[in-house]
């Protein structure tokens, strides 16, 4: 039996506004409101909505045989919390039919998992806090920003509870093997890989609408033809996509919608199914061991992390804004704590690429700057700020490990002084009580009668009283029955 495993993304970064130089200092405040709810407002009534309730649609048309994934950062989701929470509703309705499954993430959608192994693991914990307060569900599955992994992050992946990892079927790394079996990780066997078929995932997200593509127009019928066609043994056909690709990438006008809708009915004549990542992990057994020593991603040619990290201006950046890590994760400033994850969005340094041809073409499709120098600027500005912030809290002076001993200290001092508050109070009460105990003995040794002993003096003879009376009243009744008996 042959199954497809849909995953789509939902994710938009918080961007930022133009920041001056004489702003550093005088403005905290670093976000551009206007574009981030026009964007989001545009994409979700143009692409997320009608995506959205076309998978409703098939689910409902294949009772229930069509399964997808879809993957949320938090950005995202707290932007259509403000911006279109109709959206957050139809994305609960998904979740209601339980063939939606809903993956884990770094929250900020950041580049933790390369440089900040602590940072990388809080941010998937609190995503999936996230995820289960809004869907009911905690994911089983990860999908790491932008498909990023190596053979470094499998142990951690695993140690955190996820079973399977979605990640790029990259050439260069599965050579003559197919994408379309299940693998597990070479550093840790337990952990199950899923790799994005490449080839028919672009089909979809990239040609579609293409016109110059020799096999344009791709129908739902010939799509599945191709599918059917692949060798029986290979058991999973993973396509990995952004959800905006239906409406955003690939207009309305082009049939994307009524391609999507009509796959479940092709892949039906066709014995093809439909799995969620975690059937796949939980019906597939891995048919060989994968290695991958550097990592890589589902962005540009490479498909490695020279996106985000392939120039000097980006590096700079990177290693700028992680340099106050741990001061950061120190401090208690919500506001603070809140611009350290948005300033760690990987859209911040795609936007500083320098790539040419098609990769820098698509670069600049999706950046709000004219060029990546602007780009690095403007970030360098906010970042310089934050860091200023960061800087009043825990000055840069002091080395981070002697900042950890002092705070140590501190917080021990503060145990240590909530111990003592309790060991004195429970000594103020033993104390009170052995006053009132000696004061007690005293009375007796005078002869005195304390307070409370003639209330339990009253009450033994009242009882007394009441017990005589009793016996009194139970005496000629038993009399009388006695004489009759005589």
């Amino acid at each position: 039996m042959k199954a497809i495993c849909f995953y789509f993304q939902i994710h938009q970064p918080f961007r930022l506004k133009r920041y001056r130089f004489f702003d550093i200092g005088n403005d905290h405040y670093y976000y551009d409101d206007f574009a981030n709810e026009d964007i989001i407002t545009r994409v979700a009534h143009r692409s997320y909505i009608p995506a959205a309730e076309s998978l409703l649609r098939m689910i409902e048309s294949s009772n229930g045989k069509f399964r997808c994934a879809l993957s949320l950062s938090g950005d995202a989701l707290e932007q259509c919390e403000q911006y279109v929470p109709e959206l957050i509703d139809i994305l609960k309705k998904l979740a209601d039919t339980g063939k939606v499954e809903f993956l884990a993430e770094t929250y900020a959608h950041s580049l933790a998992s390369l440089i900040d192994p602590e940072e990388f693991m809080n941010q998937v914990r609190v995503h999936d806090e996230k995820i289960f307060e809004l869907f009911g569900q905690h994911p089983k599955v990860l999908r790491n920003t932008e498909l990023i992994y190596c053979d470094e992050m499998a142990p951690m992946i695993h140690e955190m509870g996820y079973k399977g990892v979605i990640t790029e079927g990259a050439k260069h790394i599965l050579g003559w093997k197919s994408p379309n079996y299940v693998y597990s990780a070479a550093s840790c066997p337990k952990l199950k890989l899923l790799l994005k078929n490449d080839k028919l995932s672009d089909d979809i997200s990239f040609r579609f609408s293409n016109h110059d593509w020799d096999a344009y127009p791709l129908t739902a019928d010939k799509y599945m033809d191709w599918i059917a066609s692949t060798p029986n043994e290979e058991q999973v056909i993973n396509l990995f996509m952004d959800l905006a690709t239906f409406g955003e990438l690939q207009p309305r006008e082009s049939g994307i919608f009524q391609f999507l809708e009509a796959l479940p009915r092709f892949a039906a004549e066709r014995g093809v199914d439909f799995w969620t990542p975690s059937e796949v992990v939980s019906k597939c057994k891995a048919v060989d061991t994968l290695s991958i020593l550097h990592p890589i991603s589902w962005a540009d040619e490479a498909r490695d992390t020279s996106a985000w990290l392939g120039n000097t201006l980006q590096n700079e950046a990177f290693n700028k804004l992680y340099s106050v890590a741990e001061r950061v994760r120190l401090c208690s400033d919500r506001r603070l704590k809140q611009d350290w994850w948005y300033l760690q969005g990987s859209d911040h340094f795609y936007y500083m690429s320098t790539k040419h041809m098609n990769d820098g073409a698509i670069h600049a499709m999706f950046s709000p700057y004219e060029t990546p120098f602007e780009a690095f600027t403007n970030y360098m500005n906010v970042l310089a700020d934050f860091i200023v912030r960061v800087e009043e809290q825990y000055p840069l002076s002091i080395e981070n490990e002697e900042l950890n001993l002092l705070l140590t200290t501190i917080r021990n001092q503060a145990t240590e002084i909530e111990t003592l508050q309790k060991e004195a109070s429970s000594l103020r009460t033993d104390l009170a009580h052995l006053n009132e105990e000696h004061a007690t003995r005293a009375a007796l040794a005078n002869g005195e009668v304390p307070a409370e002993e003639p209330k339990k003096e009253a009450k033994a003879k009242k009882s007394t009283k009441k017990a005589d009376a009793v016996k009194k009243a139970d005496a000629p009744k038993k009399t009388k029955k006695a004489k009759a008996e005589e």
